[in-house]
């Protein structure tokens, strides 16, 4: 890629989230006063807004340096550093088994280490739940890694990207809370849960940031393990109580990613300049070829 290939674009994270927001509200609202067949197909429709804007984003850029970019994070499979995506699965699994744990201290049981029969979410079989949870994860990362985490990013460090991202991601989910049959419409009985839910996004903005970019900002990467985050958290016979005690031991993880990564996480290098950055990357890899 030319110099003049990867200066021509200027990222547009709000813009991006204002359309992301929208277009996935304005089917999300009313599938909350419609009936739950219904509202299942307009909740489908929404949760692909964020994938279809990110495309769209990069279709009409202009910008070749971002098309390719896009193409290698989907497809470039053997950049893929599949012991670091094993490692995050590890971590999170970690986590989930050390909450369980310690609920144990709140007088929660044992028993949380076995699988729920269902899915926390109502009104469809098995199959077609988990065929849920799987296009969930797929195409929730088309947009949040296809153009939403590289725009925040080329405008900050990715701590604070993390940070930023993890929040607006979290609330992104908020009129779920109100759609009956939905995991989020089951937190209402607790406002704490309501909370913990929206709260719990953010250390796992820095978990999956860093999945992210220790497997060379592969797409894949980050389906494979937000598969996996939502797989546990649906099937796991997890409380409610312990999913509070999960967001404390989820911080406390992303704080040790954190530290134990500060170069990736603190760094300015890519600033203003991720592009560029990529581009340098890929000649490398030309030239080592």
């Amino acid at each position: 890629m030319t110099a003049q290939e990867t200066k021509a674009y200027r990222y547009r994270p709000v813009l991006f989230f204002s359309l992301a927001y929208l277009f996935t509200w304005i089917f999300w609202i009313p599938a909350i006063f419609t009936p739950e067949n219904l509202g299942a197909g307009l909740m489908m429709i929404g949760l692909i807004a964020p994938a279809v804007v990110s495309t769209v984003f990069i279709l009409v850029s202009g910008s070749p340096a971002l098309k390719r970019d896009l193409k290698n994070k989907l497809i470039g499979f053997y950049k893929v550093k599949w012991p670091n995506v094993l490692l995050g699965i590890l971590v999170f699994a970690a986590v989930v088994a050390a909450s369980i744990l310690l609920s144990l201290l709140f007088g929660q049981s044992l028993e949380q280490f076995s699988f729920t029969e269902d899915f926390s979410f109502t009104g469809v079989g098995i199959g077609s739940a988990l065929i849920t949870v799987t296009l969930a994860s797929i195409i929730e990362e088309v947009g949040w890694k296809g153009y939403c985490e590289d725009s925040i990013g080329n405008y900050m460090n990715w701590f604070w990207e993390s940070m930023i991202f993890g929040a607006l991601w979290s609330l992104w989910h908020l009129p779920l809370i109100f759609i009956q049959g939905t995991y989020q419409a089951g937190l209402m009985v607790n406002p704490l849960y309501v909370v913990n839910f929206f709260v719990s996004g953010i250390p796992l903005g820095f978990i999956i940031t860093w999945v992210y970019l220790v497997s060379d900002r592969s797409i894949l990467a980050c389906m494979i393990f937000h598969l996996v985050v939502n797989f546990l958290q649906e099937k796991i016979a997890m409380t409610p109580e312990t999913k509070c005690v999960e967001t404390i031991v989820v911080t406390l993880a992303a704080a040790v990613i954190v530290l134990a990564n500060r170069e990736m996480f603190f760094s300015t290098d890519h600033v203003g300049r991720l592009l560029d950055t990529i581009s340098g990357e890929e000649q490398k890899e030309l030239e080592g070829a």
